[in-house]
């Protein structure tokens, strides 16, 4: 038989052990998904840790399907996805936007191709078009740079190109923008898409790659926020259902006035109010 004291002790040990996990479980937040808005969520939530003394906030990356799909099953506290939730997952998920992004397409620095039209770079990416020289630049093969599946920069382009991924006769597969860029910067005859603010900023630092206009507008931070640019997206955390707690307290201030400074610095343009 199991004495009066061991029950108690068993008692207050299971209490402080459940009393633990509820503070550990209440002062931290996993965020996973997009790429795109990893190095930005990281940013707000090192702010948020600051001004929150005892709280953590985990980002982890993984692509926006993985945003979506972790919000959705509790993996994750809040997903991100740098794009619109689709229509079943609007019926589960909700979507707190955070700021706006421009999609562009990149060359090297060298290509003395400086437009294309969206014909053109659509029978680029099917294989119709495998030569710089068939668009007016030089007598160069062109090495094609794709997303990879799960990426909502992919998914952008494949619905503004009226695409399927098996159209994409891609030479090069990435996952992030960082890889993109780097991958068409060490090759003069590469063609991308990335974020335009991630790509203007490598512009200015040095990085020998330029950005495209699309439909006779410039692939800048500044046309994005005007409204003017084709290919845009918003920049959500995704949540199941209306957040609460700590998950409200983040997207609140990821929304606010405060990370402004922030955004910017990403190259993203900031929410309206």
């Amino acid at each position: 038989m199991i004495s009066m004291e061991k029950k108690w002790c068993a008692a207050v040990c299971v209490g402080l052990s459940l009393c633990a996990s509820a503070w550990a479980g209440g002062n931290k937040l996993v965020l996973t998904g997009s790429s795109t808005i990893a190095p930005l969520a990281l940013e707000i939530g090192k702010r948020f840790e600051q001004q929150n003394p005892g709280v953590r906030v985990d980002v982890q990356t993984g692509g926006s399907t993985r945003g979506v799909n972790d919000a959705r099953t509790g993996l994750a506290d809040i997903g991100m996805a740098s794009r619109a939730l689709k229509s079943d997952e609007a019926q589960v998920l909700v979507a707190h936007r955070i700021a706006m992004d421009g999609i562009g397409i990149i060359l090297h620095q060298k290509n003395p191709v400086k437009n294309l039209s969206d014909e053109q770079i659509k029978q680029i990416y099917t294989g119709q078009i495998g030569n710089w020289r068939e668009v007016g630049g030089e007598d160069r093969k062109i090495t094609v740079v794709n997303k990879a599946e799960g990426h909502s920069t992919l998914e952008l382009f494949l619905h503004h190109f009226q695409l399927n991924n098996p159209d994409i006769r891609a030479h090069v597969v990435i996952g992030d923008n960082q890889q993109g860029i780097k991958t068409v910067a060490g090759n003069v005859g590469a063609i991308g898409y990335v974020s335009i603010g991630t790509a203007e900023y490598e512009q200015t630092h040095g990085t020998p790659i330029q950005l495209l206009p699309m439909a006779g507008v410039g692939a800048s931070v500044a046309n994005v926020r005007e409204g003017k640019f084709p290919l845009s997206r918003p920049l959500n955390l995704l949540t199941k259902g209306t957040p609460t707690g700590l998950a409200k307290r983040f997207i609140e201030f990821a929304q606010s006035a405060a990370v402004d400074d922030l955004v910017t610095a990403q190259y993203f343009v900031p929410l309206a109010r």
